[in-house]
């Protein structure tokens, strides 16, 4: 195919549940429930639909970070039948942990933009709350040993013996090391975590999560449940460190909480538009995977960016808006202080800090809300990126359609 004949990819509308806590609003619902209610709620804001067909949408691709339980390894599929949209309508799931949603938009936007697909809807779904424990095959029959139940949560798990041990620290360990060489403080940590929490809470007062949120039916949960708008950097520094009794500075209070819930996304082509009957937002201008090594996995957003950015034909000066996932405030600060970013453009309707982290409905969520700012501000070039476990990262670089010179 010839660099004319290559199609743009924009996406056109975006949709998340509010995000509940670990045993919280949403604990008893399934994720593949979740899953569906962002499929159908996105099929009903896309008044073209009901003239054109479901039957006009290409391929659904979801992310997820378990596929372990409920979610029956493949809960793009699951989500399509549950929400009685045509079985005709293929559907995929990709785990990139963290990033899987956002690496949805990747997959999908590369078939837009090669001829194969003019609307694919992604998204992401997660509960944490209802991941299973696993218990491994033995390797011979009927042993006569205890055997011990994994956590299929967060984190490693069944871990092989050849992996270095440095590698497979935890998560917590792994930010502690990565605030350590990059000189992060906890009164940093805690000032940026409040902040996050008291953006968050202004976003919602302000309504402007009101057209990217639905309501979970029969659930009281009307906005994301783990923030707290009354969070102080003074009120966090009095919290315990949680992963090094000595010289730790990582806390529950600058970290990202444990969350369910799900995000969705049309992306299209031009010719989406009149199928969706929607307008585009904005335009995936560039994208880039990076890795590094999996215990400082905080940092590998860093090249990601700079790689999309490059690819996008655009340099940091023209970046406006920037939605980094806040897994944890000392990888969000040795990121953006590696690309010596103006944290006032940064996450500024809140982060997953405050408005949680369900893995893999996280990358639809970072990309909707930075469409949305960009639609808001008139602003032109804007940057969505991840951390994820095991040393990569990921991101998208949009353009405002509507903000071109």
């Amino acid at each position: 195919m010839t660099a004319q004949n290559v199609q743009d990819a924009y996406i056109y509308d975006a949709v998340r549940t509010p995000f509940g806590k670990v045993g919280g609003a949403l604990a008893k619902t399934r994720p593949d429930d979740l899953a569906a209610l962002v499929v159908k709620e996105s099929v009903n804001r896309a008044p073209g639909l009901a003239k054109a067909g479901a039957e006009r949408i290409d391929e659904v691709v979801f992310g997820n970070a378990n596929g372990a339980g409920e979610e029956n390894r493949n809960v793009a599929r699951m989500a399509t039948l549950l929400a009685g949209l045509p079985t005709s309508i293929p559907g995929t799931t990709v785990n990139r942990l963290c990033g899987s949603s956002l690496d949805a938009a990747l997959i999908a936007s590369r078939q837009i933009n090669v001829g194969e697909a003019d609307v694919m809807l992604i998204g992401g779904a997660e509960s944490m709350s209802r991941a299973p424990w696993v218990l491994p095959k033995t390797e011979r029959a009927f042993p006569m040993h205890n055997l011990e139940l994994a956590n299929s949560t967060l984190g490693w798990r069944l871990i092989n013996r050849n992996m270095p041990k440095e590698w497979t620290v935890s998560l917590g360990e792994a930010t502690e090391q990565l605030r350590e060489k990059y000189g992060i403080n906890r009164e940093r940590m805690d000032e940026f975590a409040a902040n996050s929490h008291q953006l968050a809470a202004k976003a919602w007062d302000e309504g402007k999560y009101d057209n990217l949120t639905v309501q979970v039916p029969d659930v009281d949960l009307s906005r994301d449940e783990t923030i707290r708008p009354d969070s102080t950097a003074e009120s966090l520094g009095g919290l315990r460190t949680v992963f090094r009794k000595e010289n730790g500075m990582v806390t529950a209070g600058n970290s990202s909480p444990m969350n369910d819930g799900a995000s969705a996304a049309w992306l299209g082509s031009e010719k989406a538009s009149d199928i969706l009957g929607l307008q585009p937002l904005a335009r995936i201008a560039g994208r880039a995977t990076a890795a590094n090594e999996p215990q400082y996995f905080g940092y590998a957003p860093v090249e990601a960016v700079n790689r999309a950015i490059e690819r996008a034909g655009i340099t940091w000066d023209d970046i406006s808006a920037v939605e980094l996932n806040e897994a944890f405030a000392a990888q969000s600060l040795a990121c953006t202080d590696a690309w010596g970013v103006d944290l006032s453009i940064v996450n500024t309707w809140g982060g997953a800090i405050s408005i949680g982290h369900p893995l893999g409905a996280s990358g639809t969520r970072v990309l909707g809300t930075l469409a949305r700012r960009l639609e808001e501000s008139g602003d032109r070039w804007g940057v969505a990126a991840l951390c994820i476990g095991v040393g990569q990262g990921i991101a998208v670089v949009l353009e405002n359609v509507n903000a071109r010179a």
